[in-house]
């Protein structure tokens, strides 16, 4: 049986669906979360809901205030961060020869450069305790690209190497870091979307259904867990 009890985990884009699926599986293993987001409203609710979480409104995107914001989490946690979540990101769609500039910025700028920027300053105290896990959420479209997300598509595979690159420079120092690749997953946009669009998706599914925020948080769990401690630099492929 899984159980975080005493692990000191970050968990980035807390209020979303696969977020709340992931905070809610951390809280309930016994683990100490500091859960960060940016819509106050949503921060409240997980506030009231998880007494002993630490919800933190942070912008992530402000790259010169992401220092400040780990060494206050280290602080809360008494110097030991066990284990960060990149779980926050952002869409802004558009066919290329339409996509402005701000449209490109932001995505890269909170997607993947925002990662790179936690994650440098998060293995920098891992690196004391010679010890931590780095679980960075990216996407299939990382994989297979997709019609008018250019940018998501770069940022999220952009996230795959760059986690193969870390494990390969903190591997001997037993700091792990994997990554975990949603397909199309049930949330707020999905519900959005047409019933002859999510027919079309679904049938490219051998499953034949949407995936459940839950399955991503379960494959979270495990390599949070020390069922995944011989496994590094890989990525985890949830799409049923």
């Amino acid at each position: 049986m899984i159980d975080l009890k005493n692990l000191n985990v970050i968990l980035t884009g807390a209020t979303g669906g696969i977020g709340n699926a992931i905070l809610d599986k951390l809280y309930n293993l016994n683990a100490n979360v500091i859960a960060t987001g940016t819509n106050e409203e949503k921060l409240n609710i997980i506030k009231a809901k998880y007494k002993n979480v630490n919800a933190k409104q942070f912008d992530l995107s402000n790259h010169e205030l992401v220092e400040k914001f780990v060494n206050e989490c280290s602080e809360i946690f008494n110097n030991k961060i066990d284990i960060l979540i990149n779980n926050a990101g952002v869409t802004q769609d558009n066919l290329t020869i339409r996509m402005k500039n701000e449209e490109w910025d932001k995505v890269i700028k909170t997607n993947l450069s925002s990662t790179f920027f936690l994650s440098k300053n998060v293995i920098k105290k891992m690196l004391k305790n010679k010890n931590g896990k780095i679980i960075n959420i990216t996407s299939v479209v990382g994989h297979t690209g997709n019609i008018g997300q250019a940018n998501y598509a770069a940022s999220k595979a952009g996230l795959i190497g760059m986690s193969k690159s870390l494990a390969l420079e903190y591997g001997k120092k037993n700091i792990k870091i994997n990554c975990i690749s949603p397909g199309f997953i049930k949330s707020e946009m999905t519900d959005k979307i047409s019933d002859s669009y999510k027919e079309m998706l679904e049938g490219k599914i051998s499953m034949g259904r949407l995936g459940m925020p839950e399955d991503i948080a379960n494959a979270v769990l495990f390599l949070s867990s020390n069922l995944s401690d011989y496994i590094t630099g890989e990525t985890i492929h949830v799409n049923g």
